[in-house]
Formats: structure tokens, C-alpha cells, sequence
């Protein structure tokens, strides 16, 4: 769901508070965060979704990749998780499941830890995830509400899947762009979490469905700043630009365009790539992190293809702003 609808349907809801819950839903963190001890605490999320590539293996590690995301943005380390799929037994041989499930393994093992069980249902359309619980240091955790003043907009992969993924699916992506696309989206956000918390970073997200201004106005929400993009620095996975001005686009984008609108305000260079870039939906993307000034070359050295594209601001009259 959109951010937009999915706040409409959330805003009933009541709150329940209790002093060990450190990270809840209020500040649409990628993960709750449960305080055990003053040592431990644990961080659970879940997420699944529909194929976005044709591949069985290449989808379960994709989906497994962006579930196991959460847990790093929240500056977890991943122990367990639980399977979730929904599968159309009758119309796809059962070795398209088993496929699935052996690619989630596989990125779940690599991230080492332990897929323990899981549950199924039939249904007309094909659907994988994970459930993940990880632990944290109360002390060390990373959340939308960290952000401050003077700290360093870094991103930790490049923008685009959302348009590419749509033409693959079209047949129209070449075979050089979709193995971008898929490494890309199968890389795990270890290394980028692991660094940020050892330079002192108090916040990040990682940038999915709502793309990335829709998950930088919850940041800018939570910290009470205001979060500045050079557009001109927004990096593009390979074939980005062509997709883009073949047309291509994604009910997803029309939606995070919606809901960040009156949250943002655009420079008059901005180019039309660039705002389809900063509200394209993501899909196993990046971290945003907000470094602190005086690491930011340290971050940048240690993390491959993490891009320094703004800084954090006092607020202003407005959340987000893109120049």
C-alpha cells in the first residue's frame, strides 16, 4: 500500500505504550525495537510481496534481502527468521516454491542466521517474505527520530528499481541492466549498518516502497528536521536514465509523488529524472543514513557505492527540500 492510504487506515488505531517498547509504530521505523535487558533488546519486522522478477531463486533472495534490510536499519544484527508464502499450487509446479524458499535460505544464511519455519497459504497469485527477528544494543540503536541538525545525508545504493524492474517486465530491460537490477537488490545492507553505527550514526531507513523523499519525511517527521537533496547527487542504477525517458513509470511513484507533494518543496533546476528518481519505489534498496559531519569521509571510504546526497537541517516551513 501507498503511504498515503496506509496511514489513513493506521490513523484509528490506538497507541499502546509501555516503557521497554523503544521503537514503535509512531514514528514509521523500519522495525519495532523491544528493550529485554540494558544490554539487549530485540528488533522484529516482516515484509513480503508479489515476483518483481521472473526468476523463482532470484525472487526469493531479492524479497529476503529487502526483509533482513529492516533489521540493519534499525542497527540490528539478524538471529531468526520466519518464512511467509503464498503460492498457487495448482497452476506452478511446487519446484517454482522451492526455488523461492532456497534463495531466501540462501541470503538468510549469508546474513548468518537461521530461517526456522514459516507458514503458507494457497492463492491465485504468488507471494514470499520473511519475518525477522534480530537484537540490538539499546544504546546503538538507529531510528527515523535520530536525525540532527549539521549531520550528512549518505546513501548506500543507487535509485531506480522501480522503473527498471517495470521494464523487465515489459521484456524491454537488456540483460547487462538486469544483472545490475538483481545484484543490486540482492546485496545485503550489513556492511552499510555495521559502519554507520561505528561512526556514531543515530539514524537511518532503508528506502522501499514509499521511495525515498516518502521515507526522508518520516525521518524528517520523527527528528522534527528538515532533510535538503542535491538532486544533481542522486545516484542511478545502469539503464536509469534511458528507462526513464522511454516513459516508463509505476503506479507506485504516482502514489509517493501524491503523498510527498505537500511536504516538499522543489528547486526550479530540479530535472524531471530526478523527481521521478526521489520518489520512485524501491525495492531492496539502500540506507539513508544521517552521519555526523566529522565521519562522513570515513562512511564514504568504507561503504562501496554509498553516496553523500545532502544534509540535515533545522526545520523549516517545510519537511523536505530538493535542489
Amino acid at each position: 500500500m501507498g503511504p498515503e492510504d496506509l496511514s489513513e487506515a493506521l490513523a484509528p488505531l490506538s497507541r499502546h505504550t509501555d516503557p521497554r517498547l523503544l521503537v514503535g509504530p509512531d514514528t514509521f521505523d523500519d522495525a519495532a525495537v523491544f528493550r529485554l535487558h540494558d544490554d539487549l533488546a530485540l528488533v522484529q519486522t516482516v515484509d513480503f510481496f508479489a515476483p518483481i522478477v521472473d526468476d523463482p531463486y532470484d525472487f526469493g533472495r531479492i524479497a529476503a534481502a529487502n526483509a533482513l534490510s529492516d533489521i540493519y536499519a534499525m542497527g540490528g544484527t539478524p538471529l531468526t527468521a520466519l518464512a511467509l508464502a503464498a503460492f498457487p499450487e495448482d497452476k506452478l509446479p511446487l519446484r517454482v516454491l522451492t526455488d523461492i524458499l532456497r534463495g531466501g535460505e540462501d541470503v538468510v544464511r549469508s546474513a548468518g542466521a537461521f530461517v526456522v519455519g514459516g507458514h503458507t497459504i494457497s492463492d491465485d497469485e504468488v507471494k514470499y517474505g520473511l519475518s525477522v527477528t534480530g537484537t540490538v544494543h539499546p544504546g546503538r540503536v538507529m531510528s527515523n527520530a535520530g536525525a540532527r541538525a549539521g549531520d550528512v545525508l549518505v546513501l548506500t545504493k543507487a535509485l531506480g528499481t522501480g522503473v527498471l524492474a517495470t521494464k523487465m517486465k515489459n521484456g524491454t530491460l537488456s540483460t547487462g541492466h538486469a544483472a545490475s537490477l538483481v545484484a543490486s537488490m540482492v546485496q545485503l545492507n550489513a556492511l552499510a549498518a555495521e559502519v554507520a553505527v561505528e561512526v556514531g550514526a543515530r539514524c537511518a531507513t532503508d528506502i522501499t516502497g514509499f521511495g525515498l523523499l516518502g521515507h526522508a519525511s518520516h525521518v524528517a517527521r520523527a527528528s522534527n528536521v528538515t532533510l535538503r537533496f542535491d538532486s544533481a547527487l542522486l545516484p542511478e542504477l545502469p539503464g536509469v536514465r534511458q528507462a526513464i525517458d522511454e516513459g516508463v513509470t509505476t503506479g507506485g511513484a504516482a502514489r509517493n509523488a501524491r503523498y510527498v507533494e505537500p511536504r516538499v518543496r522543489w528547486g526550479s533546476s530540479v530535472t524531471g529524472m530526478a523527481r521521478v528518481l526521489a520518489v520512485d519505489p524501491q525495492t531492496s534498496g539502500g540506507l539513508l543514513v544521517a552521519v555526523p559531519f566529522d565521519r562522513v569521509a570515513e562512511y564514504l571510504d568504507r561503504v562501496d557505492g554509498a553516496a553523500r546526497i545532502g544534509e540535515v537541517l533545522p526545520p523549516q516551513d517545510t519537511a523536505l527540500v530538493v535542489d
